[in-house]
């Protein structure tokens, strides 16, 4: 059942012999990737008390309505990122904004049709943000530090 629960929740492991960091320079890792990568399409900012988190990555998407946000609580004691990802986006089936947790990766497309040279209509993609782009980034940082990926579908 762990394996089966750990491929449901996106959880992932260092590889064997990597020194875990202390929880600081984690915590500094996930926060530099503002700086050290600028191309980028989310932040990775500190968390507030509300949020319950330590680090927060966010993204927005306004062609789409979407947002995505990424809770990280770091546990020392287990050497763990705990990571609770959210979603937000319009939903014409529920007529409304609709609200995911939990791993799942999606990728959000906007298209239009503009005519070719030839004289047809061509479905041409404008829009293209895979979540994996903002999650494999921060995974790589804890995996990277010696740290577990572990995530979570209910609030810790």
């Amino acid at each position: 059942m762990g394996r089966l629960r750990d491929r449901m929740t996106g959880t992932r492991y260092p590889d064997s012999g990597v020194k875990p960091l202390p929880t600081m320079e984690v915590r500094a890792a996930l926060l530099a990737l503002n700086t050290n990568a600028p191309d980028l399409r989310f932040r990775v900012r500190h968390g507030i008390p509300e949020e319950r988190a330590d680090v927060v990555a966010e993204f927005q998407i306004p062609q789409l309505n979407v947002a995505l946000k990424t809770r990280m609580r770091l546990v020392p004691a287990d050497r763990e990122v705990r990571v609770l990802e959210e979603r937000w986006e319009d939903s014409p089936e529920h007529s409304g904004r609709q609200h995911g947790r939990g791993h799942a990766p999606a990728v959000y497309r906007q298209w239009s049709y503009e005519r070719g040279a030839d004289g047809h209509r061509h479905k041409v993609e404008t829009f293209r943000f895979d979540t994996r782009e903002m999650r494999d980034p921060l995974v790589k940082v804890a995996l990277d530090a010696g740290w577990t990926w572990r995530g979570v579908i209910f609030r810790w």
